[in-house]
């Protein structure tokens, strides 16, 4: 368990080092106190579950009572080999202990990157509660037949803004997402294309946010495009699309 007695001496899997742990790191210390819990596998590697009681995730969703997992990875040769399974027990273990009436995460329709696979989750008894444009679902496990099905919030359903330009919504929930916003900043403005960045430092920020997944996504002229973490090049690739 990482908490915020041990935080500094533990590599946190997803950024093992550098200036990406270190504002990971601080946007834990934060989120302990509103209940985030951190289970990694004791080794240097992707192999970890993070979740909170879903009041304070930062996601636009009705989810009264439930318990909100971020995040569940296990990755490289460390797959196959049953860490899922164990972590996702000790998030029901943990959930039912705090009287929870379920968990609640953010998929998709088909696996994309960065986010939970929608077929392991839906093999271990999630259920779809609730759609967004264009491709996400949310995926909850109810301990009670009568536990209230969670819900995106209005605002979130669309995949649409009003800007015009590049507009990211992105948090330190993702330690890399500071960096590769910066390098599609340059990028954009580089060609005079209009951009704006909104970093969303608390819960009830990403309650208003426009898109499901508040780590990181990017708008196109009013069109949400991707909620993966774009090179320069891959950013490139996708405004050619674009009348810019």
């Amino acid at each position: 368990t990482v908490s915020s007695e041990n935080i500094d001496k533990e590599h946190i899997c997803c950024a093992l080092s550098g200036n990406e742990a270190k504002s990971k790191k601080e946007w834990m210390k934060q989120q302990f106190k509103n209940g985030l819990t951190f289970k990694k596998l004791n080794e240097r590697a992707k192999v970890f579950i993070e979740y909170i009681p879903a009041e304070y995730a930062f996601a636009p969703i009705f989810a009264p009572n439930y318990m909100h997992i971020n995040c569940l990875w296990v990755s490289g040769r460390f797959k196959g080999k049953g860490h899922a399974d164990e972590l996702l027990k000790i998030c029901i273990e943990d959930a039912q202990k705090l009287n929870k009436d379920g968990l609640v995460i953010l998929s998709t329709q088909t696996k994309k990157p960065f986010l939970s696979d929608p077929s392991f989750l839906k093999y271990k008894g999630f259920y779809m509660a609730d759609t967004a444009l264009p491709y996400f679902e949310l995926l909850y496990l109810p301990f009670y037949v009568k536990s209230q099905k969670p819900q995106f919030l209005p605002i979130a359903k669309k995949g649409k803004i009003k800007e015009q330009g590049v507009v990211i919504y992105y948090s330190s929930q993702c330690p890399f997402t500071e960096k590769y916003t910066l390098i599609i900043e340059n990028t954009a403005l580089e060609r005079n294309i209009p951009f704006k960045k909104i970093k969303i430092e608390s819960n009830q920020q990403a309650q208003n946010s426009p898109s499901p997944f508040t780590a990181y996504s990017l708008f196109i002229n009013g069109k949400f495009e991707t909620n993966e973490i774009l090179t320069e090049k891959k950013f490139l690739e996708i405004l050619q699309k674009y009348p810019f």
